[in-house]
C-alpha cells in the first residue's frame, strides 16, 4: 500500500481539526504533519506538536531556502508545511494528512499532481461559520470578518477538489471523510457516500 499525502481544507471553522481527529481515531497508523506559523500559540499550544513557533524573519529565510512545500498567509499571520517533514513521512511509509488552507492546498496540488489526495470540507450554511468561530472564543471580531471574508472566497473554490464533504451533522460528515480515505488507501474499496466532484 503505496503511502499517501491526504490534504484536508477548506473555510476557517468549519470543522476540518474535529474531522481529522476522528479520523485519526479510525485509521491511526495516518500522522498529521505539523505546520509551521508565524502567529504567537495560543493557551496550552506546544511547539513541535501543535505548529512549529517561527518568527517572521525565520519564516522568510525559509521559504526564500525553499523548505515549504507550500504557503500562505492568512489573517495577518503565515503558516507552512515543511517539506522534510512530509518527505520523511513518506520515506517511512507512513500516509500523512495535512490540514491547510486552501492557498496552500492549490501549491501542493501543482506540486505534487495526483500523487496528492485533496478533499474540500464544507459548512452547509455560510452562516454556521459564524457562528462557530465566535463560540470557539480564540479570535477578535476583527480577525473573525477577516477570517469570514476570506471564506467567501474559499467556498468558491470547492468545486476545484476532487472531493467534497458537507460538515452538517459530524457523525455522517466523519463517515464520509473516512470512506474517502479508505478508498484512496486501498482502491479497490469504493466509498459509499462520496460527493465527488468532477
Amino acid at each position: 500500500m503505496k503511502p499517501r499525502v491526504f490534504v484536508i481544507t477548506g473555510p476557517s471553522g468549519v470543522g476540518k481539526g474535529t474531522l481529522i481527529k476522528r479520523l485519526r481515531e479510525r485509521i491511526p497508523e495516518l500522522e498529521l504533519s505539523v505546520s509551521a506559523t508565524t502567529r504567537p500559540p495560543r493557551e496550552g499550544e506546544v511547539d513541535g506538536r501543535d505548529y512549529h513557533f517561527l518568527s517572521p524573519e525565520e519564516f522568510d529565510r525559509r521559504a526564500q531556502r525553499g523548505d515549504f512545500l507550500e504557503y500562505a498567509t492568512f489573517s495577518g499571520n503565515r503558516y507552512g508545511t515543511l517539506r522534510t517533514e512530509v518527505e520523511r513521512t513518506l520515506a517511512e511509509g507512513t500516509s500523512v494528512v495535512l490540514e491547510i488552507e486552501v492557498q496552500g492546498a492549490r501549491q501542493v496540488r501543482a506540486a505534487m499532481g495526483d500523487e496528492a489526495v485533496l478533499i474540500f470540507i464544507a459548512p452547509p450554511d455560510p452562516a454556521v461559520l459564524r457562528e462557530r468561530l465566535v463560540n470557539r472564543g480564540t479570535d477578535s471580531p476583527e480577525a473573525i470578518e477577516r477570517r469570514l471574508e476570506t471564506a467567501k472566497q474559499e467556498l468558491e473554490a470547492a468545486q476545484e477538489f476532487k472531493h467534497v464533504v458537507v460538515n452538517e451533522d459530524l457523525d455522517r460528515a466523519a463517515e464520509q471523510l473516512i470512506a474517502i480515505v479508505r478508498s484512496e488507501l486501498c482502491p479497490t474499496l469504493r466509498p459509499a457516500d462520496d460527493q465527488a466532484q468532477g
